[in-house]
Formats: C-alpha cells, sequence, structure tokens
C-alpha cells in the first residue's frame, strides 16, 4: 500500500516505496512476501549471480538455458510492470582490464535487460560502474539505449562528495560521484531514458552538493538500513539532515527503496522485539522484517504539509514547457483572461499602488473637487478597471477612466461589465490599440499589466513608450519601473524535452514553464531595468555581461540554461513580482522563462560562469540572445531573431 495520502490531489510518485531482494527463484513468493510485508515493489535480481555467459557455453556448447527468475508466466504482466524493478547483476564490469570478465559483462548486459525488456518491466537498475574509468561501460548501455522503447535504466551512483576541508590533502582522492554520473551520460548523450538511483550512505555532503541531484533525472533514492539511527525505545530513525533530504526527494517525486539487512532489535519480526514490545507478541512474526523501516519513511512522508491550494493547481504545469504569449499580434482568449483574473493578489497589490498614488496626488482638501484622470491601457476584461474604482472608494477620490483595449472580444465583455456595474458615468470604454489612439486628455495616473515572466519580453517598454504621450509631464505611471533577473540552473528534464524535438528552433525558444525539478545553483542577478514614464531618447535594446560563482562546496555542475524572472515596483513602496527572494506569495499569474543552452556547460568548482545577454529591437520585432563565454564559449542563440522573436 501507498506511504499514505496527504490532503488533496496526491499525484506524487514518491508515495510508493520498494524494498531491494536477493536473487530468488521463486519470483511469485518474492513478490507475494514483499507486497504483503507493505511495499509497493521490489527491487529484484533477473539473472542467478552465479551466473557466467563464458561457464555457460563451455558447459553446454552454448545452448543451455539462461538462469533467469522463473520464466515470463510466473507473474502477470501487470505484477511485472507494476511490481518488479530489474536488477542488473552486480558483478558485471565492462571496463575491467580482464578480458573475459569485460566480454562475460557485455554479454550479460544485453541479455538481461532484453529479457527485462520483454517482461515489460517499466526500470532496471544497472550497478554502479566499477572505477573511475566507464567508457566501454557507457558504450554498451549506449547502444542497448538506442533500441529501448519505454523501460528507464537507472544508473546506481553513491550519495558522496569529500568536500575541501575535509583535511585530505592528495586531490586525486577525492571523491564526487556526480561527475560519475555527469561523465557516463555524457558518453550516452544525455539520454532521456537514462536516470539515476542514488544510494544514500551513512554521510551526507554539504547542502550545495546535494541540491545539484534535484535538477538531475533521480528516480529512486536506495536508503541503506545502516544509514538509520537508533531512537531511545530501539526503533530506526533517521539524523535531521537526513530528514531534510528524503523530504526534498518525496517533493521531486523520487521514490524510496530500503536496501539491506535488518539491523536494529526492536524491529517487528526480530525475536528480541516479540520480548520487548507486547503489542506485537503474537504478529510480529508475521510482519516483514524490514517494516520498522518502512514505517519510519511512512512516517516522514505523512507528516509533510499538504499542497496549498496554489501548488494543487499549478501541478499539472510543473516542468511543462509553454511558449510565452504574442499580446500584441495575438489577442487573448476568454480562458486565459480568466485565469490571469482569479489572481486576486496581483489586483489587491494594484488596488494597493492606486490607492497610494490617488492619496498623494490630491490632498484631502481637494477629495471631492478633483477627479483624476486615470487611462488603464490594455484594459483586457475590466480587471484594473475594478481595482482602479475600488482605490477611489476606498480612498475617497473621484476618478475618470478609460479602458482601451485592442481586443474587439474583450472590448464586447467591457461593455457588458460597464452596464452590468453601472460605471457608464466614470468609465469611457476605447477600442483602440494604445499606441495609435489620439487621446481627448491627458492622463494623471497610467495604469497596465503588460508584463512578462521577464518583465520586458511582452514588450511593455514599447507599449507604454507608445501610450506615454498621453501623460501629464508629471503624471505617474503604474508600474513605475521593472528589472528581469536571471540564474543558472541544472534542469535535466527540460533540457531533454527540449532537446527532443532534434530541432535548432526549440533550444533557441525562450519558455514559460513552473519550474520544479531544477537545481538553483546560484542566487539570481538582476538584467535589463525600465522605467516610466521615460523622457530620454534612449533605446530599448540592452545587453548585459553577468558573472556567477557556484559555491566551491557545490562541486561541479551542469548548467542547461537559465531561469528567468522580473521584480516591478508598482508605485512607491508597492512591489510585485517573482525573482525568488522577493516573489510577492502566492501570485500564479507568471511562471519564470526558461533561456536553454543548445550544449549544457558544466562548471568546475571555484571557475566563474559568464553569461551574456541582449535584448535587441528592429522595425517588426523584439528579441533574445544569449551565450556563454566561460568555462566555455557556446554559439550566440537566437541571432537575429531567428527562432524566437515578439511581434511588434
Amino acid at each position: 500500500m501507498p506511504l499514505g495520502e496527504r490532503s488533496g490531489d496526491d499525484k506524487n510518485d514518491s508515495r510508493y516505496c520498494g524494498v531491494e531482494t536477493d536473487f530468488n527463484d521463486d519470483m511469485p513468493h518474492l513478490l507475494s512476501f514483499n507486497l504483503h510485508g507493505g511495499f509497493d515493489f521490489v527491487v529484484a535480481p533477473l539473472m542467478d549471480p552465479t551466473y557466467r555467459p563464458s561457464l555457460l557455453e563451455n558447459g553446454s556448447n552454448g545452448a543451455g538455458v539462461l538462469p533467469f527468475a522463473g520464466s515470463d508466466l510466473v507473474l502477470s504482466p501487470a505484477q511485472w510492470s507494476g511490481h518488479v524493478v530489474g536488477k542488473i547483476s552486480s558483478w558485471i564490469d565492462l571496463d575491467s582490464e580482464d578480458e573475459m570478465v569485460r566480454k562475460d559483462s557485455e554479454i550479460a548486459l544485453k541479455q538481461e535487460i532484453s529479457w527485462a525488456s520483454h517482461l515489460s518491466l517499466q526500470a532496471c537498475i544497472l550497478p554502479t560502474p566499477k572505477g573511475s574509468s566507464c567508457a566501454n561501460y557507457a558504450r554498451c548501455v549506449n547502444q542497448i539505449l538506442q533500441n529501448l522503447t519505454s523501460m528507464q535504466l537507472w544508473l546506481r551512483i553513491p550519495l558522496e562528495k569529500s568536500d575541501d576541508d575535509s583535511g585530505n590533502e592528495n586531490p586525486d582522492h577525492k571523491i564526487d560521484s556526480w561527475d560519475l554520473w555527469n561523465s557516463f551520460r555524457l558518453l550516452c548523450e544525455h539520454h532521456s531514458q537514462l536516470s539515476v538511483a542514488l544510494d544514500v550512505l551513512c554521510s551526507l555532503p554539504s547542502a550545495n552538493s546535494l541540491g545539484r541531484w534535484f535538477g538531475e533525472s533521480v528516480r529512486a533514492a536506495m536508503i541503506s538500513t545502516n544509514s538509520f539511527l537508533t531512537n531511545a525505545r530501539g526503533y530506526p530513525c533517521l539524523s535531521k539532515r537526513h530528514q531534510k533530504l528524503i523530504v526534498g526527494f518525496f517533493n521531486h517525486s523520487i521514490q524510496m527503496v530500503i536496501c539491506g539487512e535488518q539491523v536494529h532489535s526492536l524491529c517487528p519480526g526480530n525475536p528480541d522485539s516479540r520480548a520487548n514490545n507486547t503489542d506485537n507478541h503474537n504478529e510480529g512474526v508475521h510482519l516483514h522484517p524490514l517494516r520498522s523501516y518502512l514505517d519510519y519513511v511512512a512516517y516522514l512522508y505523512q507528516r509533510m504539509d499538504p499542497l496549498p491550494e496554489q501548488e494543487r493547481f499549478e501541478f499539472g504545469y510543473r516542468d511543462y514547457l509553454q511558449s510565452p504569449l504574442q499580446p500584441l499580434m495575438d489577442n487573448l482568449e476568454a480562458q486565459t483572461y480568466e485565469t490571469f483574473e482569479k489572481d486576486t493578489v496581483k489586483y489587491i497589490q494594484y488596488q494597493r499602488a492606486i490607492s497610494k498614488a490617488l492619496l498623494e496626488r490630491v490632498p484631502d482638501e481637494e477629495a471631492t473637487t478633483n477627479t483624476t484622470v486615470l487611462m488603464v491601457v490594455g484594459a483586457g476584461r475590466g480587471p484594473l478597471v475594478r481595482a482602479a474604482l475600488q482605490a477611489a472608494e476606498e480612498t475617497g477620490r473621484k476618478l475618470r477612466v478609460y479602458a482601451v483595449e485592442k481586443n474587439p472580444n474583450a472590448i464586447v465583455t467591457l461593455h457588458s461589465l460597464v452596464k452590468l456595474e453601472c460605471w457608464e458615468e466614470v468609465v469611457t470604454i476605447v477600442a483602440c490599440d494604445m499606441r495609435c489612439w489620439n487621446a481627448p486628455e491627458k492622463a494623471d495616473i497610467l495604469v497596465s499589466e503588460l508584463l512578462g515572466s521577464f518583465g520586458d519580453n511582452e514588450l511593455s517598454p514599447e507599449c507604454l513608450d507608445g501610450a506615454q504621450r498621453f501623460l501629464k509631464p508629471d503624471g505617474i505611471s503604474i508600474p513605475s519601473s521593472y528589472t528581469s533577473f536571471i540564474q543558472p540552473i541544472t534542469a535535466s528534464k527540460l533540457y531533454n524535452d527540449v532537446k527532443s524535438h532534434k530541432d535548432l528552433l526549440h533550444f533557441e525558444t525562450a519558455y514559460v514553464v513552473k519550474l520544479h525539478r531544477v537545481a538553483r545553483l546560484a542566487p539570481s542577478q538582476p538584467v535589463f531595468t525600465f522605467a516610466h514614464p521615460e523622457y530620454s531618447t534612449k533605446r530599448n535594446d540592452r545587453y548585459k555581461k553577468l558573472h556567477f560563482e557556484i559555491p566551491c562546496d557545490t562541486g561541479s555542475a551542469m548548467i542547461h540554461g537559465f531561469a528567468g524572472y522580473f521584480d516591478a515596483i508598482l508605485y512607491k513602496d508597492v512591489h510585485l513580482g517573482i525573482e525568488p527572494s522577493t516573489a510577492t506569495p502566492n501570485m500564479f499569474s507568471w511562471f519564470p522563462i526558461f533561456f536553454p543552452l543548445r550544449t549544457p556547460v558544466c562548471v568546475q568548482p571555484g571557475v566563474p560562469l559568464i553569461v551574456h545577454l541582449w535584448r535587441c529591437c528592429g522595425s517588426t520585432k523584439v528579441w533574445y540572445e544569449w551565450c556563454v563565454s566561460s568555462p566555455v564559449s557556446s554559439p550566440v542563440h537566437n541571432t537575429n531573431g531567428r527562432s524566437y522573436w515578439v511581434g511588434l
């Protein structure tokens, strides 16, 4: 049975926990015993561990039957697929100096994976490479991957890294198992069906080093019984650092697998435990010997906070690449408007900003005589109009509102709203592109919601430059400024999703995405800032060179691209944004933007990452170009906006 259901829709794969087993000819009994013991699946060897191809050939003239754990008929297809993860023989060493071992390993690997594929297993765990060199092992796995249909291969990697302050003066003996994984996956060309099964050991590396793995394709965490401590009652528990790591795995849909022998004396099934725990006196002998470890993992899962309503709403968008909106070229649909209009937090912030502007612009003594002219440019279906009128009511100020909108379909809704709310005396609807409208009077306040995930990526600067001609010289723009930010990330899933298109265009497109299975490797840095109104002759093209330092205790890391955010000052101290360190809580109108790299860049400890980003402006379009110049030089992406641009 699963570890436990949290409130709300629990769609997390990590609610399932498996157990590693030894080879057993009787697969039905093996599976039944462990499923009845509370586990959801078994990680089981498929081949007798004593088997060697060369021995079979010598003893049977090549006609022997392979010693697999029973035929495919001993379990139903659903049982094989849903409850068994294959474990490839651990003796296999494809980079051995011994030619016989190497040849036996290659034959056995292909035989076992072929059998697992025949059984329709969802995954097989590959043994950890035996040494630092794994070229032949990776070559053989890559060959196999080319012909696999849907089965995943999980490479077993120990979670270890010796930190620089460990006192080890010999750099040749410093261990970073991430380097082993990185070497293997590079040799396999970042294949999307190659993932990681992490062996969680007694000691853990630094938090920054651990953080890298959340952006990698980790499918399972193999936690040994030796990693568990003993609580005051003699039962297994985990250290605080281990607990935090396991919860992080849960949050990233990484499944647990309990490995090893029972090592705690008070576990159910142990004779000592029956003598010391009367509750289990009659039933303890029937319980799985590793049940207490499973119960502890389930306890960690069940005590996690349920997903907030916003996260449940966004669950289906996690790591899903979306093309950014083209608000000037395309008219938004009703469903898109409705989604944005549900973001009450955003409109509360706008209402606060408008209220502050009204109070500062109109003194109390003029509140009943001074009418403020407020123009909403890009009014959509009217949420900013409503926010402005509510701000006027809240502050006791008088307003005259112009709602300017180019979408003829939204204009229909605006007219209905004005009639429904009896705003005819206050609100004038203007069916026009803000850049082409000749306003009958100057505005005191200009309000817009033209911001994209990267701030300026939906052409807010160009739109407001065209609209500010009807703003009074001392007029106020809301927002008054906004800044874009980027940070380097490990995002194996996003990279593989882009790579699956097998073309240049998708690698040179910036995507809107709800980032989830990513590792943020350094704090974000500001890129481009725009302020409004802008009366200088400054152009809207921009260039920024950024230096990022990955913390040394992180170790080496793979950069798959850059996450982009924005932070906007609406008015004075009222802001909204999605930059992680200052993000407006519970706001969901914007997901981050993702700038992919055609070739991921590996950054070594202490080596700076230098990134270049350009905002380019043409007569009919605006686009971004980006590249890396250190530690290696990448091509400039999206030259001349050949793949991705925003139309004016």
